[in-house]
């Protein structure tokens, strides 16, 4: 007898001969598959992109991306603190099919295009290449979306900018560690919080010493420090002129000084995380460790504050990457696969259950270009007001979708879907990590809450958004006018302001979602999406959509 795999033919027992089961998805062009994204790449102004989008689109879904996405989280880094003759290096060794991914993107300009090239609908177009890299291997997308983010914090301090830059926007990727004047291209971390402070990063005890100029000596630790082999990072620390303090100020700390001399940056363990395996994040100690300041002593929060919008704007967008990933594994499967007579897809709870994910996934998309459309060069003073506030309500709600929007995609591949064989897996243990990162649930409900105090013209350009769509929808007109009444009673008591601030931060984000939908999705779409997270028959679980929505339609658009 014999049986096929993968095409070989292969000799053996006919029970092993397999059938009813989809194919494996590859050879596919993920941007062409994708009708939400391309309509939203022209919809925001960037498609000009679109045949380089058409190109990563066939990268990332080709056979060799996807195995090199397997390779890269199973051959996990390796800590290398010591040399042959027992000199400290402090290197963190990654697989080659990690540095193939990171140098696609790079080369992609997923990093840094908006950046180098800032035309109309820039940051639009890196967001899409952000997403569809993401989409396929998360771990490789900290130190794309750190080194984009970066720009924003270092751009004002030219006695750095000057040098690091080009190389920042360079898509030439250069993995070895060496002096800045010998590298091609590089990468920038961060390293903020410690064991004592978390998210509280004034609670930490690192130390700069002022040396002299804009020079200064860092000693500490770090508790979470991703992709520690970085070329530089960003670092806080409580500076000080000699018997001066100075404050929480922004350091710029290069892992190597002039002359190929390494600078102290001691990896003292990589983390066990329940995410990606491809990414190394480590806990790192610095003892007389070289610095540069970046920004004004003292200001270091402030310096530091437009790097943390850009990174949470990649939450959303890697957590809506995650999505779609689900959406398109779990719409494949249903499609190859038969069960009681019929194809999985067109039975209707399996129906209503893939079109309840699609609608997930192309709200937060459309949110995640939305917030990218905010961040463009030539955003308006309103444009700046409303990200200060969509950014923060966009990342609370987007990223704490993401889990239990993967679990229920990952159980639509019934078994295969619990096993590590098939992508849906890692994506359930990743999605955590965008809700986490760059602040947890409460921080980010109460910056929501700081944003409306210090920066009251967020509020208005947030309802001027959300008046774009009045009277499209009865549904959401009322949500609107519920919210805008929580927010004017939470503004008049700040005293418990906090107590109401994921309430809040809820109703705002599902208004912006909402408006978002019904400008840019169809309308079946759209009215489905509002009518089942707004509607007096929504559910908690996905896959009770209102009567008469017409599932088939919104699971074939996607």
């Amino acid at each position: 007898m014999t049986s096929y795999t993968r095409g070989r033919r292969v000799i053996g027992s006919a029970t092993h001969h397999v059938e009813n089961q989809a194919p494996w998805r590859v050879g596919v062009d993920e941007y062409e598959l994708n009708a939400p994204l391309r309509n939203a790449v022209g919809a925001f102004g960037a498609g000009w992109a679109d045949s380089a989008l058409h190109d990563v689109g066939a990268l990332v879904g080709a056979l060799d991306f996807q195995r090199d996405a397997d390779l890269a989280n199973t051959h996990t880094p390796v800590e290398h603190r010591h040399d042959r003759w027992g000199y400290r290096i402090d290197e963190v060794e990654y697989d080659p099919s990690y540095h193939r991914i990171i140098g696609a993107a790079v080369a992609a300009g997923a990093h840094t295009s908006a950046w180098a090239d800032p035309r109309p609908g820039a940051h639009v177009a890196r967001a899409a290449t952000f997403m569809l890299f993401a989409q396929v291997e998360p771990g490789h997308a900290c130190p794309i979306s750190m080194t984009h983010a970066a720009v924003a914090s270092l751009q004002d301090s030219p006695w750095v900018a000057d040098e690091w830059l080009p190389k920042l926007y360079s898509r030439e990727y250069e993995p070895r560690l060496l002096p800045v004047e010998e590298k091609r291209s590089a990468l920038i971390g961060m390293a903020m919080t410690e064991k004592q402070g978390g998210s509280d990063v004034r609670a930490g005890t690192t130390v700069g010493v002022h040396l002299g100029g804009r020079s200064y000596q860092v000693t500490g630790h770090k508790w979470f420090c991703s992709a520690p082999m970085s070329d530089g990072f960003l670092v806080l620390a409580h500076t000080r002129d000699g018997a001066t303090e100075e404050g929480l100020s922004c350091l710029f700390v290069p892992r190597m000084l002039s002359h190929g001399v390494r600078n102290v940056f001691r990896v003292q363990r990589l983390k066990d995380k329940l995410g990606n395996r491809s990414n190394a994040s480590a806990e790192i100690e610095f003892d007389g460790t070289v610095a540069t300041l970046v920004g004004e002593p003292g200001r270091g929060v402030r310096t530091i504050i437009e790097m943390v919008q850009r990174t949470r704007l990649d939450c959303v967008l890697g957590t809506a990457a995650g999505m779609r990933q689900s959406v398109a594994e779990a719409v494949w499967h249903a499609r190859g696969r038969e069960a009681f007579g019929a194809k999985l897809v067109d039975q209707p709870a399996m129906t209503a259950v893939l079109a309840d994910l699609a609608l997930e996934s192309e709200a937060a998309m459309l949110t995640g270009l939305r917030l990218a459309q905010l961040f463009e060069a030539e955003a308006s003073d309103r444009d700046v007001a409303l990200r200060r506030l969509a950014t923060p309500v966009s990342k609370y709600q987007v990223c704490k979708r993401g889990p239990q929007h993967a679990y229920e995609a990952l159980e639509c591949l019934g078994g295969n879907g619990y096993t590590e064989s098939f992508p849906l897996a890692r994506r359930y243990r990743e999605q955590p990590v965008m809700a986490i990162w760059e602040g947890s649930g409460n921080v980010i409900a109460l910056d929501v809450l700081r944003a409306l105090r210090r920066d009251p013209e967020s509020a208005d350009a947030f309802a001027d958004e959300l008046f774009t769509t009045r009277g499209a929808s009865i549904l959401l007109d009322a949500h609107t006018d519920r919210t805008l009444g929580l927010l004017a009673e939470v503004a008049a008591a700040p005293d418990t302001a906090p107590l109401h601030a994921r309430r809040l931060t809820e109703s705002l984000a599902l208004a912006f979602q909402a408006s978002l939908m019904l400008r840019h999705a169809p309308s079946v779409d759209a009215e489905a999406f509002i009518a089942a997270r707004l509607g007096e028959d929504r559910s908690a679980m996905y896959g009770a959509l209102p009567a008469g929505t017409d599932a088939a339609a919104i699971v074939s658009r996607h």
